[in-house]
């Protein structure tokens, strides 16, 4: 199936006011229209129920499966160690679950723990307008917006309450390497006004401006409680990171996410365990949980020696990722794969996943013309719970941003029996 998603187009004056009145800040607008111009998708993707119901299926096996010490022991033996140093009880905000969706059936592609956008996309749910009355019901109301920035605030808070820390919450630094460098930056600036509204003093900064000096971490002159963690080196091992990997170590600070998380959540041959029906049966999972697993995670494994020719000869059939990959980078389709760069693949640091179709979409573009753009879903999800579903709209590989008429999407619930509204 290909969707045809042209009732509802994306306003971008209506972006611009929601910036500009709801959150007294238009020049984060005019910074996404300067670098980042196709980070919103022209048109929602319509997902049914059912497969938003299984997608929750999914994630709370995740959860029980990471929960479990036989896991947990196998997945920290083969991580760095400052994974195995405790997490201070905190749990690592906005967990990313990406699946595809399609007629050839759905399944997870990966998870992240530090999945970017969920600001930028309640932004999206605020300026979206149906030019249908049969699409009201499909917008998300002002008050459900408002709603889900408070418990955006409210996740952080948590995660300094479960860290038992003996004061109460009043700094936040959001971190990541040359921040105002990054495509994201303008979520970032969302997230420290969100703070700020909220009470509490934040600011952006590079894990080199960060000093750690007698059980205190500062960004200049402001002492630190919790540090967002946006940073893709995801075990602080770079000599920038230091100051945060000690205040981290002696639990001077709320991390979130941290290494730990990210070793059991996001470490891509955790996939490989996920999709083993013989290593969930010694988890002794419940049946339904394991039958998630198992339907919904595409058969993974390690890329080695010991597989690499079954690997190749099967690759039209496989996608290739690093274990420590994001953003799509350094993933490739198997049946686009060169000779060279299976090299690299079969050299190890990979692991093979069988592929899931994309959904896929048609969009308007210019007059009289059309365009079919793929789709993923990506579920944000905080202690097991969904907090806000967001697709991802583009052309290639790998979701890319860079794709006219691509970029983040409202996925709107299809009821069951209903039909997708074909516009006006």
């Amino acid at each position: 199936m290909i969707q045809d998603s042209f009732c509802v187009s994306l306003d971008r004056d209506a972006v611009c006011h929601a910036l500009e009145q709801e959150m007294g800040h238009p020049e984060v607008f005019a910074l996404v229209r300067e670098r980042c111009d196709y980070l919103f998708s022209a048109s929602p993707v319509f997902v049914a129920s059912a497969h938003l119901q299984r997608m929750q299926a999914l994630i709370e096996a995740v959860e029980a499966a990471v929960a479990h010490p036989i896991y947990q022991q196998t997945v920290l033996a083969r991580a760095p160690h400052i994974a195995s140093w405790s997490d201070g009880g905190a749990k690592g905000v906005f967990l990313g679950y990406d699946f595809h969706v399609s007629d050839a059936g759905m399944g997870l592609i990966e998870i992240n723990t530090n999945a970017g956008g969920a600001m930028l996309n309640a932004v999206l749910a605020r300026s979206q307008r149906a030019c249908c009355d049969k699409m009201a019901p499909f917008i998300p109301t002002a008050q459900a917006v408002h709603a889900l920035e408070t418990r955006f605030v409210q996740m952080f808070q948590q995660e300094w309450a479960l860290a038992r820390m003996p004061r109460p919450l009043r700094t936040v630094a959001i971190v990541d390497e040359q921040p105002q460098a990054q495509y994201l930056y303008p979520e970032f600036l969302l997230f420290k006004y969100l703070f700020e509204q909220h009470g509490l003093r934040t600011v952006i900064a590079d894990p080199a401006e960060l000093r750690y000096d007698q059980g205190v971490l500062r960004a200049g002159d402001v002492t630190i409680d919790l540090v967002y963690n946006r940073l893709t080196d995801f075990y602080l091992e770079s000599p920038d990171c230091a100051a945060l990997r000690q205040a981290y170590q002696r639990q001077a600070i709320v991390l979130t996410p941290h290494p730990r998380a990210h070793a059991l959540y996001a470490d891509k041959r955790n996939l490989g365990l996920l999709s083993n029906a013989a290593f969930l049966q010694r988890l002794a999972l419940p049946p339904q949980h394991q039958q998630a697993l198992l339907e919904m995670i595409p058969k993974s494994e390690t890329v080695d020696v010991s597989n690499a020719e079954r690997l190749w000869a099967q690759r039209k059939q496989l996608f290739f990722k690093p274990f420590a990959g994001y953003g799509g980078r350094a993933a490739y389709r198997g049946d686009k794969l060169t000779h060279r760069v299976w090299q690299d693949i079969a050299a190890g640091g990979y692991i093979a996943q069988h592929r899931v179709t994309p959904g896929q979409m048609r969009i308007p573009g210019d007059p009289g013309s059309e365009r079919v753009m793929k789709f993923d879903v990506r579920q944000y999800v905080y202690d097991a719970k969904v907090l806000w579903s967001a697709a991802r709209v583009y052309q290639g590989q790998t979701t890319n941003f860079r794709t006219p008429g691509g970029g983040f999407a409202p996925v709107y619930e299809w009821p069951a029996g209903a039909t997708v509204p074909e516009g006006p």
